[in-house]
């Protein structure tokens, strides 16, 4: 089989073939770059615990020591604090751990580092996309510069960017809107008062300072700092930028500190989603599938996002072989899942973009309403509720009954989702959402976290309480284990079974069916083999397609 041929060497494409190569897929990726771009430190990127997590697991061993974590964030209006999140431990009165804040060149050199050891892929400098064909059984990628040649390939990723040659010779159009918010940005280093803390400040006090400015923190003293601007407006100069940052600093430490500026920059947000994130045996992923941001809600996150759910589909694809329904279900769970995020902005940011609304609630800054918005501005910012919590794939075409013809199994997988089984057993986690990390016992003994377990095979959990203190070699014969290892090893596509002790909402002998991206197909009570083949079928779309993969016409 040929490699997959990823285009673009952003976070996105190194990701991706990382992950790649965790399922043992070989993988190019052609960088249009003689050389890595220089990355300015204003240049940053703010990644849920989970996804952090996700990019430890891919390589990147010093991800935690490059980016700095908070010990908490503050929501403020003029000189009231409005919301207040603490990060930590929930039994100590933590809402959990804090997100990662990275500078975007350490992240991207982390990632390079860790795909340098990777035998299965490699990255060719100097190669730009120019022409793209393909056929039932590949892709075939003509490139120009110091690289130019054909390249074939099994499949073609374009994680090219906002301005994707890939999306562009696919004819996917990118439809939605310009500057929806625009951004002044710098990087300084300076001591504040609240060390480790992100603040959010709407309307600060004193003049230079501007309607709202966010200062989030970074390893070695250095602070991001983004101003909001009008929507138009003419680019800021140098000495504006400077009256912000005095202003800004003046109205949190009384008078200005002693710092160092580092880096500047100003940017629009653009919101756009392709129409087609597949056309045959190639996809788009990251910035060449959709541009987010206002609100806080970072484009990375998601990118990261659509490397881990893609992954594993042409993992299965390029080893065995897989259906169209797994193959399109990429578009239907990654683009549903952008595009209610980006709904969902478009209807709270007129409300928080508005004067009028702060006008209405100036009387009382703890008002019901203010309140709201308040709490609306920070779940953006943390990537909490409908502006960025992880997505739920609740209405995925791998939700749906299998279609008829493909034997015993797709009929038990049809049965199995076409109506709820009265063995079906029930847990804190729906159907399509992501997992809890738990900690999990594998068939040999070994210990771990389920995260920990992610990125390769589906998983099969059991929850059985007690089994933590005894040697796995008195239950692996005992209760559910020896039919359920049977069947587990009898299902369509592989699976690991492990052993947690709890899982938040289930009882025991629940078993859990989770896919390698960390999203739950299905909890059921007890071991019944027929149910959970079919389940395990419903995951990979059913049986592979006998001619697959047919380009569209």
């Amino acid at each position: 089989m040929d490699p997959v041929i990823i285009a673009g060497a952003g976070p996105v494409g190194l990701a991706l073939a990382l992950c790649l190569a965790r399922h043992d897929v070989p993988s190019i990726v052609l960088d249009e770059h003689d050389h890595p771009p220089a990355l300015s430190p204003e240049r940053t990127a703010v990644l849920s615990p989970e996804t952090a997590g996700l990019l430890v697991r891919l390589g990147h061993r010093r991800l935690y020591e490059s980016g700095a974590t908070w010990d908490a964030w503050r929501t403020l209006r003029r000189r009231q604090e409005t919301v207040r999140v603490e990060f930590g431990d929930p039994a100590s009165g933590g809402q959990g751990p804090s997100p990662l804040h990275i500078g975007q060149e350490r992240l991207e050199r982390g990632l390079r580092g860790a795909l340098a050891e990777q035998a299965l892929a490699r990255i060719v400098p100097g190669a730009r996309i120019e022409a793209v064909e393909q056929d039932e059984r590949g892709v075939s990628v003509r490139t120009k510069g110091a690289n130019a040649t054909w390249w074939r390939g099994s499949y073609l990723i374009g994680c090219d960017g906002p301005r994707s040659t890939v999306r562009k010779l696919l004819g996917v159009r990118f439809p939605g809107r310009t500057a929806v918010d625009r951004h002044a940005v710098a990087a300084l280093r300076v001591a504040l008062p609240d060390e480790g803390v992100a603040l959010l400040h709407r309307e600060p006090p004193g003049p230079g300072a501007g309607p709202e400015v966010t200062a989030r923190p970074l390893p070695d003293g250095v602070w991001r700092l983004d101003w909001l601007l009008p929507a138009r407006g003419e680019p800021l100069t140098s000495d504006e930028l400077v009256s912000r940052v005095r202003g800004t600093l003046t109205a949190w430490c009384g008078s200005v500190p002693p710092y160092e500026l580092l880096g500047s920059a100003e940017y629009p947000v653009h919101q756009r989603l392709a129409r087609r994130w597949r056309a045959g045996r190639v996809f788009l992923a990251g910035d060449a599938a959709h541009l987010m941001g206002a609100l806080g809600a970072q484009g990375l996150e998601e990118g990261l996002r659509d490397a881990d759910n893609l992954a594993w589909k042409l993992s299965l694809a390029w080893h065995h072989g897989a259906s169209d329904t797994l193959l399109d279900s990429y578009q239907a769970e990654r683009r549903g899942a952008v595009g209610a995020r980006l709904r969902a902005t478009d209807q709270v940011l007129p409300l928080l973009r508005t004067s009028g609304v702060w006008h209405t609630v100036r009387r009382s800054v703890l008002s019901g309403s203010a309140r709201r918005y308040a709490e609306l501005l920070t779940d953006g910012h943390l990537g909490r509720g409908a502006l960025g919590a992880p997505p739920v794939y609740a209405s995925s075409p791998l939700a749906l009954p299998a279609p008829r013809g493909a034997g015993a199994a797709a009929s038990a997988s049809s049965a199995a989702a076409a109506a709820p089984s009265p063995l079906l057993g029930s847990c804190a986690t729906p159907p399509g959402a992501a997992v809890v990390d738990v900690p999990v016992t594998a068939l040999d003994g070994s210990r771990a976290h389920l995260y920990e377990r992610l990125g390769r095979d589906l998983l099969v959990v059991l929850v059985a309480p007690g089994t933590g203190v005894w040697e796995s070699r008195h239950w692996l014969t005992a209760g559910l284990m020896p039919r359920l290892a049977k069947a587990v090893a009898a299902l369509p596509t592989r699976a690991e079974l492990l052993v947690t002790e709890a899982y938040p909402g289930s009882t025991a002998h629940s078993v859990l069916l989770i896919r390698p991206d960390g999203h739950l197909v299905t909890v059921m009570t007890g071991c019944r083999p027929t149910e959970l083949y079919a389940y395990a079928d419903l995951a990979r779309g059913g049986p592979p397609s006998a001619v697959q993969d047919r380009v569209p016409h």
